[in-house]
């Protein structure tokens, strides 16, 4: 059991190396409605793959000095979508990196083309049931206070998602550990990039004195 264990987890290693080394320049973009795990999924990839982690929406509040709820507050959704848009293209200027967006951002065209040239998509799909639960825990989101959460995220479903299936890769965001998430988006990732059939880079090997 423990020998099982060692191999896989060499062999994970190995794809995960394999993974940092085809992505080049390119960064993984996360998209997806709210609730889906971006961020936590996120942060937990960048960790496996060392790379780094952008939080889309903590960058445009650095730039803007004020939250996404106050921007929306303030100036609107659609000066915030703006902002959203010039980030975003920005920050696909330095990668490689895991970006995570927020649920709007794969909306604009100009983004999509933006992150087709510069990055690999993943759609992070959950069910209403999930997101609905998720979101329950915080009450931060500005698209969620203007009416029922559980209709504005259905009317969200229907807009949103298949743009989201242009996405390079689909992943499911079901109510599993978050490690289990990431597993299945590094299998993704290695297989739309063809790891599996590379050989892993080499290591040098430490000269014995």
């Amino acid at each position: 059991m423990t020998l099982r264990l060692a191999e896989h987890s060499k062999d994970r290693e190995q794809q995960l190396a394999q993974i940092r080394q085809s992505l080049g320049s390119r960064s993984i973009v996360l998209i997806g409605l709210m609730g889906a795990g971006k961020t936590a999924v996120g942060r937990r990839l960048a960790n496996w793959l060392d790379l780094s982690f952008t939080d889309a929406d903590t960058e445009i509040e650095a730039a803007a000095g004020q939250s996404i709820k106050e921007i929306f507050a303030e100036h609107g959704e659609a000066y915030f979508r703006d902002g959203e848009r010039k980030v975003i293209a920005r920050l696909l200027e330095g990668g490689p990196q895991v970006l995570a967006t927020g649920g709007g951002a794969y909306m604009n065209p100009e983004t999509r083309a933006a992150i087709k040239a510069h990055g690999i998509s993943i759609w992070l799909k959950a069910d209403l049931r999930v997101l609905l639960k998720r979101v329950s825990r915080r009450d931060h989101r500005p698209l969620l206070a203007v009416g029922d959460p559980e209709t504005v995220m259905k009317t969200l479903m229907a807009e949103r998602n298949p743009v989201y299936a242009e996405a390079d890769l689909i992943v499911e965001s079901h109510e599993v550990p978050h490690d289990v998430i990431v597993g299945a988006v590094a299998d993704a990732l290695a297989a739309k990039l063809g790891c599996d059939a590379m050989p892993a880079p080499k290591r040098r090997r430490k000269k014995v004195p």
